[in-house]
């Protein structure tokens, strides 16, 4: 009854309006290093509750509803970023079983076999077989995984806004420091890109290397947003007209700048990580996105409602 009433409470103060979520990767079992990425089974829960209680839309469907001024009621687009080989092999299933439309944006340069550099710093810290880390001149002493996901994270903040190869040196300099084995690749290749479109899920771009734009000079965001969508028009032969900018926040990851240049590549639409939902009066290269953390069913409907 208290879905219902959400669903019905969707209708009236949401007319119009659209709701973007963000995932990331759909995990087998649950990941103490990573307690916010779903599980198959939180996955399914939500999945079966979008496709009872919203409408569930492409891209495509939903900035069309949004520039005609006819959204459907409780309108949502389900995204994920980076393009982990999970999207394929356990979300998609879900996906295709409630029928509900995706869209997976592609950092491309981690589809040969490189991880992202937060994935690689994870594993560092995650690596059961350790009990200490020399990072630099530090050493940090490992114990439970609470802490180790604590130490983690703090490493990920401080290189987040470095420049690519600065962040990139690091981490292959820890790699180094530690006699550390990279742990097997987990983004899709070319091909395994290729089968999820052809599977119906909707491919955008996400940039070459996952920079943070906006700390980077024009021309190098610019063959970042251009080269990317290059590349995966020549693995999918057909037009990528969906960008996601990474991290995303708006003054923060992206200006003005940045996104001029998404528009300039020919995309038609662009989303960022500010929380909110979108309306005909949004721009259609700054679509507000937010994460649906809940793990209870309420929970998650209600922030759906609420837009984050």
């Amino acid at each position: 009854m208290l879905h219902w009433g959400l669903s019905l409470a969707g209708r009236l103060l949401n007319r119009g309006k659209l709701s973007i979520l963000i995932y990331h990767q759909v995990l087998a079992e649950f990941d103490p290093m990573r307690p916010n990425e779903p599980t198959v089974q939180v996955f399914d829960w939500q999945m079966a509750l979008l496709a009872k209680y919203f409408t569930p839309l492409s891209l495509d469907q939903a900035i069309k509803g949004l520039a005609q001024d006819n959204l459907p009621a409780n309108a949502v687009c389900v995204t994920f970023d980076d393009g982990y080989l999970n999207n394929l092999t356990l979300a998609q299933p879900i996906l295709a079983k409630y029928n509900i439309p995706a869209t997976v944006y592609i950092a491309t340069a981690f589809s040969d076999g490189v991880n992202m550099w937060n994935d690689r710093v994870m594993h560092l810290f995650a690596d059961p077989n350790r009990d200490s880390l020399l990072l630099d001149e530090d050493k940090v002493v490992l114990a439970d995984m609470e802490q180790r996901r604590a130490e983690a994270y703090k490493r990920l903040k401080q290189l987040k806004h470095l420049d690519m190869q600065s962040r990139l040196g690091k981490v292959s300099q820890w790699y180094q420091q530690n006699l550390a084995n990279e742990q097997a690749p987990l983004m899709m290749t070319p091909a395994e890109v290729r089968e999820l479109a052809q599977l119906g899920i909707t491919i955008g771009a996400h940039t070459v290397n996952h920079p943070i734009l906006k700390v980077h000079d024009e021309p190098t965001q610019q063959w970042e947003i251009e080269t990317s969508k290059q590349q995966l028009e020549s693995w999918l032969d057909k037009p990528v007209e969906h960008f996601a900018y990474p991290n995303g926040v708006w003054q923060q990851d992206l200006d003005e700048t940045t996104v001029s240049l998404a528009k300039q590549a020919g995309f038609k639409t662009a989303v960022i990580t500010n929380w909110g939902k979108a309306t005909g009066n949004t721009d259609f290269h700054m679509l507000p996105r937010f994460t649906p953390w809940d793990r209870q069913s309420v929970m998650f409907q209600t922030r759906l409602v609420r837009g984050g």
